[in-house]
């Protein structure tokens, strides 16, 4: 029996739907990068100075957070440690910026779960599924930052795998760090719209390009919502729930690896949030794939360590090995023991009830978590140390 034309045309309507869903990921992409470069002309290059400030652990750590929340890419702040300590920054300043950079990326994802902010219930899902990324970081850092400042287990065991590897480092050259196809794919958008703010100099324009990446933002998410819940039914949602990862260890390994494609964890998880507000994904599939955007964005400071040659490379490749260790030692430390692998996922639900009774509540928290706390800290250290 034949297929009605009504029938086939069926089959064109998805796939209409899809490339409209890839059109949108594209400019959700475009609208995080010109928030960061937004943030770097407000500030007047001010993230990348605050770099020179690093003369403890603790104002460190606190560098790494600010600077990746106002640039938005761990990988370009960690690619500018990496370049650091090859010029002489000692390794225990670097190690604190390294973990304060996995926090600040965090920033995001809950800037990304705002799009859901008009569904009470959408929003509640997407902020907890955003900011269980934040937890899970925050978690890391309180649990071995002590333990790296008291014996340097990271430091040691990223020295004792360089070693291994120390003639070949040192005697290569081979750039990989711009490696990149994402930010070749989406720098002519943003390329564009930098150049459409440009009629407005300084300050203003950064402002210009910050409050336009968010509109985009909203709109992408609040757009792309809609479009993959009539998409993600049944055959399909089982696919796609295949394709991200049924258990932990898919999970984590289906976020490393799209990580590893894109080079920006913060790129994984603002797709993910989008599915999470839409209820398409659980928290029990967020987590783990979150986790593995951790680790995937390793790779953008190895990368970025293959530039550094000569008696240097050596440092640059070993804070580049203390990036991926201490990923991995958090999520094996953490998502292993019952205990602590059900805190961040506890805060993010509890965060996120407070936010669904108290929208005000989400400005409070980002601006607290990722600048007031870290810049106030900063100040003190300033003032005492």
């Amino acid at each position: 029996m034949k297929k009605s034309p009504k029938k086939s045309g069926e089959y064109i309507n998805p796939a209409i739907k899809w490339v409209q869903v890839l059109l949108l990921i594209y400019l959700l992409l475009a609208a995080v990068s010109i928030i960061g470069d937004g943030f770097e002309i407000a500030s007047g290059g001010a993230a990348v100075e605050l770099f020179s400030f690093a003369t403890n652990p603790v104002i460190s750590l606190m560098i790494g957070i600010v600077a990746t929340a106002t640039i938005q890419s761990s990988s370009t702040v960690t690619s500018i440690i990496v370049g650091l300590v090859a010029g002489g920054l000692p390794l225990s300043m670097a190690i604190p910026m390294v973990m304060g950079a996995n926090i600040g990326t965090s920033l995001t994802s809950t800037i990304v779960s705002l799009g859901h902010v008009r569904d009470g219930e959408e929003f509640k899902r997407a902020f907890s599924a955003a900011t269980v990324h934040d937890s899970f970081n925050v978690l890391a850092v309180l649990l071995l930052l002590p333990l790296e400042l008291i014996f340097h287990p990271l430091e040691n065991a990223s020295l004792w795998i360089a070693g291994f590897f120390a003639a070949e480092i040192t005697a290569t050259g081979a750039d990989l760090s711009s490696f990149n196809f994402i930010s070749l794919a989406i720098s002519p958008t943003v390329n564009l719209l930098t150049a459409a703010s440009s009629i407005i100099q300084g300050v203003w324009q950064g402002i210009i390009l910050i409050i336009t990446g968010i509109a985009l933002i909203l709109f992408v998410v609040h757009t792309v919502g809609k479009i993959l819940k009539k998409l993600l039914t049944g055959r399909a949602l089982e696919i796609m729930n295949s394709a991200v990862g049924r258990g932990p260890i898919s999970g984590i390994g289906a976020g490393s690896l799209i990580t590893i494609l894109v080079q920006s964890s913060s790129t994984t998880t603002a797709l993910i949030v989008p599915m999470a507000g839409s209820g398409l994904m659980t928290m029990k599939q967020v987590y783990p794939f979150t986790l593995g955007g951790n680790l995937g964005t390793t790779v953008t400071a190895l990368l970025a360590a293959t530039a550094i040659t000569g008696t240097t490379a050596i440092l640059a490749f070993q804070i580049a090995l203390v990036h991926m260790l201490f990923n991995l030692t958090a999520i094996s430390l953490i998502y292993s023991i019952p205990f602590l692998r059900n805190i961040p996922p506890a805060l993010a639900e509890n965060m996120a009830a407070a936010t669904q009774k108290n929208k005000w509540f989400v400005g409070a928290y980002i601006v607290t978590l990722f600048f007031l706390v870290p810049l106030l800290v900063l100040g003190i250290s300033r003032v005492f140390f």
